[in-house]
């Protein structure tokens, strides 16, 4: 009884995120002066509505846990003869912790948002956008049909387009939120014909009936196959665009124009992973057709190999990330394509833990490094310019370690779990993906530990380079090597070739002042200068943000850590699983309890984990901070006598594909956006002269002959005469130049 009772208050869970967001909104637009000092009132006022919201998930996560049931409250919107439409609310294993996710990662981004948006001018209408999405998260997730979903699916993107264009004076956000908005009316387009479509065949928008009603005409053979897998793969296209998969990936990385904090909540953690909640919904409807899942399951493997490559080298930090969310939301989708729907759920989970960790380590770095080199993304952004900020950061370099590590899928942290079982049920379904899978592995160790290295480790590298050449295109053409080591003034003996780059180890252009005052001293006025600006610059050094932008790393590391192990408990028999693993069983993989299975279940992953250590290996010797590793690697090389160009011609061809996404965006802005351009400018040619000629020389015509019969008929016998000899002379001509037909 208490259970039915408290399963009919779901409906408080996104009510009170949409409360806070529109009190926000109307303090900021009835009292602007005030909001300035009411900011702290408004945050901790939307914190609070979030932990109900919170409090009240866990409290039917735990009724569920008791009763294992699916309650479904509707009420009647629409009722005719030929349609009944209801809203309401579903409450199933999948709502409830896609619901707890929103609203753990969402209080920790709002408490971080806190700090790191207070000095900006836009602090109460980001405030209100940040809530009013979180509110239209939590009504997507608990949608229990397809127009329900859709309505909050376009909200979700409107609230995502309204924060990445946050900072729409900066031309690069208003450009990105445009591309994203665009990109996402592809996908939200076939998924409303998609919506249609099953609605024609099936009579319904209720996902668990016509879920049941597409399997028993499919089954009975009453709907056309080919029909069914194009409906199938239109309702796909929502998803494929909203969690970036290739083809339709490629306003993600400029997503990251947007705040960091949103960053972290939208697309690392729920607005990305809302396509991924969606394929799982409908994935009873979608299991039936191989073809679709087939095609599924190779644009998500496509999309995870891809973006693994293209985060390889990437210099900005924030889109590094990006590549990395990117490919790791290929991953679910493949999972989901062979069927292996835990895997999927539970990677949702535990990546969006990890990731939503590491963009908000990110944000930490990004706001100390600007006091560095100034505010401005490309330079505080830059990885290239960081480097040792560990040892000034210990808390974020330690948890963002921790998310390094997870999303490398080390044991026992969170992605481990999830990756290991998603490669192994890879092999199972085709060798093929069982290769991406695991070569991905491979490159997602490789990219994430690259990050880490070049951020938290080796010494700082923005007080190398003088003031003036922060701008990026002289840092990476002098002063950065290909692989993004730092070239800088050091002992002879620590001096380190670059183990696949021909370029060598030397001193940068913009070399110290003492050492230049020494080369010349003709300048000594000028070098005193930069002496001074130097001096001034090196006192900004990078350091740890306050305690309420710390707090939301040190909440967040805890389920990455501790996500994974669900379901492993080992005092339980071999039989048992624990409750929590019950009660999420299809949604969480299940793990066998006892130790001989969890050291089974090890073994067999060897060869992932191998696979992740080569490629963590890879990134210490090429940008560890020891160099030992690195000159053995180089002496080998030149020992066996490998071609040194070759080397090189590799390094710059992945560096040349990552830093040009593949290469994608040109040939879309080739092929695609200027064809769209060259027919467009056809059509308003087209339109101006021939439609809009028409009618306007009719309206001429008109007008002339008007004007003229106006002239004709005023009464005047000289007109009347004019007109009269005028209509005789041709007839008069006529007759007498034409003979007379006999």
């Amino acid at each position: 009884m208490f259970a039915e009772y408290s399963y009919e208050y779901v409906w408080i869970v996104p009510l009170c995120p949409l409360v806070a967001s529109g009190s926000t909104g109307l303090v900021s637009f009835l009292l602007p002066k005030a909001t300035k000092g009411l900011r702290r009132s408004c945050a901790a006022f939307s914190i609070l509505s979030l932990t109900v919201s919170m409090f009240i998930s866990f409290l039917l996560f735990w009724q569920q846990n008791v009763n294992h049931s699916t309650q479904e409250y509707l009420w009647s919107w629409i009722l005719k003869d030929d349609i009944s439409l209801k809203i309401g609310f579903l409450i199933d294993p999948l709502a409830l912790i896609m619901s707890i996710l929103v609203t753990t990662v969402g209080i920790s981004v709002t408490i971080y948002s806190d700090s790191y948006t207070c000095h900006d001018q836009g602090y109460a209408r980001f405030s209100t956008y940040l809530s009013l999405f979180t509110a239209s998260m939590l009504g997507l997730v608990f949608s229990p049909n397809l127009i329900q979903i859709y309505v909050f699916w376009e909200l979700v993107g409107m609230r995502s387009y309204s924060l990445i264009g946050f900072w729409f004076a900066r031309p690069s956000a208003a450009n990105a939120c445009q591309k994203a908005f665009v990109t996402n009316r592809i996908g939200d387009f076939g998924l409303l014909l998609g919506i249609l479509g099953i609605y024609w065949i099936t009579g319904s928008f209720e996902i668990y009936e016509l879920c049941d009603r597409f399997i028993e005409l499919i089954s009975s053979g009453s709907v056309n196959s080919v029909l069914a897998n194009i409906i199938a793969l239109l309702l796909f296209s929502g998803p494929m665009a909203k969690s970036a998969q290739f083809p339709l990936h490629v306003w993600l990385p400029d997503a990251m124009e947007g705040p960091t904090p949103i960053s972290a909540l939208i697309h690392a953690a729920t607005m990305v992973a809302a396509g991924i909640f969606f394929i799982a919904r409908i994935l009873n409807l979608i299991a039936i057709l191989p073809l679709s899942m087939s095609v599924i399951a190779w644009i998500g493997g496509t999309t995870a190999l891809l973006g693994a490559t293209l985060a390889l080298t990437q210099r900005d930090l924030k889109k590094g990330l990006a590549y990395s969310t990117m490919s790791q939301l290929g991953y679910m989708v493949l999972a989901l394509g062979i069927g292996a729907y835990r895997s999927a759920s539970s990677h949702l989970i535990t990546h969006a833990y990890s990731k939503a960790s590491s963009f908000l380590g990110s944000g930490l770095v990004i706001h100390s490094m600007e006091k560095a080199v100034g505010y401005s993304p490309i330079k505080s952004q830059n990885m290239l310019l960081m480097g040792g900020l560990r040892k000034c950061m210990p808390i974020t370099g330690t948890t963002s370690f921790l998310g390094t590590l997870s999303l490398c899928g080390i044991p026992p942290l969170a992605c481990f779990w999830s990756k290991d079982e998603i490669t192994a049920e890879s092999w199972l379904y085709s060798s093929y993906l069982g290769w991406i899978a695991s070569i991905t592995a491979g490159f997602t160790a490789s990219y994430m530990f690259r990050i880490y290295l070049l951020t938290f480790e080796g010494d700082f590298r923005a007080n190398t380079i003088s003031p003036s050449n922060f701008g990026i295109s002289r840092v990476s053409n002098n002063n950065i090597s290909l692989w993004g080591e730092t070239k800088k003034e050091l002992p002879i003996e620590k001096l380190i070739d670059n183990p696949l780059s021909s370029e060598k180890a030397e001193l940068p252009e913009a070399v110290p002042v003492a050492y230049s005052a020494k080369k010349n001293l003709t300048h000594e006025k000028k070098l005193q200068t930069d002496s001074n600006a130097s001096h001034s610059h090196n006192l900004l050094n990078p350091e740890e943000s306050d305690f309420f932008m710390v707090l939301p790393l040190i909440i967040l590391v805890m389920p990455t850590v501790l996500a994974g192990l669900i379901g492993v408990n080992s005092i339980q028999k071999e039989t048992g699983l624990d409750s929590l693993s019950e009660w999420l069983i299809p949604l969480i993989v299940p793990i066998k309890s006892n130790k001989a299975n969890l050291i089974e279940l090890l073994v067999d992953s060897i060869g992932s984990i191998s696979l992740s250590f080569v490629g963590i290996f890879i990134s210490y010797v090429i940008y560890g901070p020891i160099s030992f590793y690195q000159r053995k690697i180089n002496n080998y090389i030149w020992n066996i006598k490998l071609d040194e160009n070759m080397l090189s011609s590799f390094g710059h061809f992945i560096q040349g594909w990552s830093l040009n996404r593949g290469y994608i965006d040109y040939y879309y802005n080739v092929y695609l956006i200027k064809t769209i351009l060259f027919l467009s400018k056809l059509v308003v040619f087209f339109d101006q002269w021939v439609i809009d000629g028409i009618i306007n020389g009719t309206g001429a015509f008109s007008f002339f002959f008007g004007e003229g019969a106006r002239y004709g008929g005023s009464g005047r016998i000289s007109y009347y005469s004019f007109g009269l000899i005028t209509g005789i002379i041709p007839l008069i001509l006529l007759a007498v130049l034409v003979p007379p037909i006999t």
